[in-house]
């Protein structure tokens, strides 16, 4: 039996299936990943990726960062691809409880997931700092420079978790309690790196944890299951 053939029997006998992913699961959809040889963390800026998206950053150098920002983290055009549709699918099926995402694309919740827990926030929304009003993609694409609100003049921020920013404390807890309860976790497309949000995954407490990655990854022993690969081409065969 092969390992897809193995994932697909571990699906058809659950309906409580929690997904956990990451960057791998959205450059099928042309969005670069950070980490790659042709992410963003290879891209030659005059300051480094990380320290753009740094809180401390976006506060001292607004105007870079939002040039950064609308330049590499936004990508409008980009479509779902089978993995988001496949987990939307299960969703609808009753079997995937809930996909807990790292990515900012809001590409789950355009397939038709309905449960996504994203824990560091997403590009579709924006608010004003000084009055709190809403503001989605297309106004932060449309202007130049500092993006600020048309009712209060305020700056406009992302509702992106920027290093050097905690993360939001209810979806973590909310996190944990399905990881913890899941019967299938499956991760996918993510290197498991990346902390505070890596360290979710010691919470799961089954037997069946599936992790589907073109790389290695530091859970390849623990995992029940490892299936090597794009996880969209993997998914459009489940």
């Amino acid at each position: 039996m092969t390992e897809i053939e193995k994932l697909k029997e571990l699906i058809d006998a659950t309906d409580n299936i929690v997904f956990f992913g990451g960057a791998g699961v959205s450059t099928e959809s042309g969005i670069p990943d950070f980490r790659s040889q042709d992410g963003l963390y290879a891209m030659k800026y005059k300051y480094p990726p990380e320290q753009i998206v740094s809180h401390s950053f976006y506060v001292s150098r607004p105007e870079e960062f939002f040039e950064f920002y609308r330049d590499k983290m936004l990508a409008p055009d980009a479509k779902p691809n089978a993995a988001h549709c496949k987990l939307a699918e299960w969703e609808a099926q009753g079997k995937c409880r809930a996909v807990i995402t790292q990515n900012i694309d809001g590409l789950h919740q355009a397939a038709g997931s309905k449960k996504v827990l994203e824990l560091h926030g997403s590009v579709q929304r924006n608010y004003c700092e000084k009055c709190g009003k809403f503001f989605d993609i297309h106004y932060m694409l449309e202007g130049e420079g500092v993006p600020v609100c048309d009712a209060c003049g305020g700056r406009v921020k992302p509702d992106v978790v920027l290093y050097e920013e905690g993360l939001d404390q209810k979806i973590i807890a909310e996190s944990v309690e399905f990881i913890r309860n899941a019967d299938v976790l499956i991760i996918g497309g993510t290197s498991l790196v990346v902390y505070p949000a890596a360290g979710l995954i010691d919470y799961y407490r089954g037997d069946k944890l599936v992790v589907v990655n073109k790389s290695p990854t530091p859970r390849d022993k623990q995992a029940d299951l490892l299936v090597q690969g794009a996880i969209g081409e993997i998914f459009s065969q489940l």
